[in-house]
């Protein structure tokens, strides 16, 4: 576990968050108040214990295309995307999030999933004029409403001075669940394809911005599960928004089963979950495709009812209108 831990800690108010999110604030004191400020586009959220590298030289973006899911070729300055790498089977193996300035593509990624993804990036080098570079110790991550800021981490205080009011992380996740939004690792597993998860873009229109799966390019590793699945329907599980019971004060553990109400095999496990300001307890469950939309689940004890995500029928990730 990284012992990292953020200088806005100091904050006033500030509560440190567990596990892979050690290191930043949790909450400074106002959950609910803090994820209202964020849903009004107010405030930042401190992401500094995410993983960020560079990738430099001329090729830099002809190569990004040819080994990920995203279109990098002619991609102009300033432009934020996400890309995924997959296996030959087209299971989800690195997901990034990153911007091109004209000289580097820098991204950020999970906590401490950086050194294997530039391990990766070594490999597939060959001649290319690429250079790769772990630039964790230099650059910081934050999140104002709709962007993401790359900050030097020897100006976090004058950065947070200047955005705030400050926003933990439990905010940060709340509104992410109600947005669909899947996170690398927490929503994921090692069986995970894009289909599943709603990161392919042009499934709805404007697409998300956490698309991750550009449709109209080809030749990556892992195309071919990717294609079949959008093009005859049905991935074999599916992300949904649980809206969990909140008679009781807890939320599930990542990894905990979902169970059909009244017993039986599990229809699969929830990942992240959060209590939101409006909707109460809500989590991101991945579901055995064949589960019936309407049916009633319960996650440790607390009864559920879902909210699609990702289509059973046809794979394509919309929201319907509340």
């Amino acid at each position: 576990m990284s012992t990292y831990a953020s200088p806005l800690l100091d904050l006033p108010g500030a509560v440190a968050g567990e596990g892979i999110d050690a290191g930043v604030a949790a909450h400074y004191g106002s959950l609910y108040g803090e994820q209202r400020a964020l849903a009004a586009g107010e405030g930042f959220v401190d992401l500094s214990h995410r993983d960020v590298l560079r990738v430099a030289g001329p090729d830099r973006l002809t190569w990004l295309h040819s080994l990920t899911t995203q279109y990098f070729e002619g991609m102009p300055a300033g432009q934020w995307v996400s890309a995924l790498v997959l296996s030959p089977q087209g299971h989800v193996e690195h997901a990034f999030t990153g911007v091109d300035d004209g000289e580097a593509f820098t991204a950020h990624t999970e906590p401490g999933r950086a050194a294997a993804l530039i391990d990766f990036l070594e490999r597939m080098r060959f001649m290319m004029r690429v250079e790769i570079a772990d630039v964790t110790a230099d650059l910081a991550v934050a999140w104002r409403p709709g962007k993401y800021d790359l900050v030097p981490r020897d100006q976090l205080a004058s950065y947070a001075e200047a955005a705030g009011p400050a926003a933990g992380l439990w905010a940060f996740e709340a509104l992410r669940i109600e947005r669909g939004e899947p996170r690398f690792g927490l929503d994921t597993d090692e069986r995970t394809i894009p289909n599943e998860v709603g990161w392919l873009a042009g499934d709805q229109p404007g697409g998300q911005p956490w698309a991750a799966v550009h449709m109209d390019k080809g030749c990556y590793r892992g195309q071919e599960t990717v294609a079949r699945v959008h093009n005859l329907g049905k991935p074999p599980r599916r992300l949904t928004l649980l809206h969990l019971d909140g008679s009781e004060n807890r939320l599930p553990a990542p990894g905990t089963e979902v169970l059909p109400e009244g017993g039986g095999r599990a229809a699969g496990f929830v990942g992240s979950s959060a209590r939101h300001h409006e909707l109460g307890p809500i989590a991101l469950a991945l579901l055995k495709r064949n589960t019936d939309v309407s049916a009633p689940l319960v996650v440790d004890g607390l009864p559920a009812s879902q909210e699609v995500v990702v289509d059973p029928e046809v794979g394509l990730h919309f929201r319907p209108q509340r």
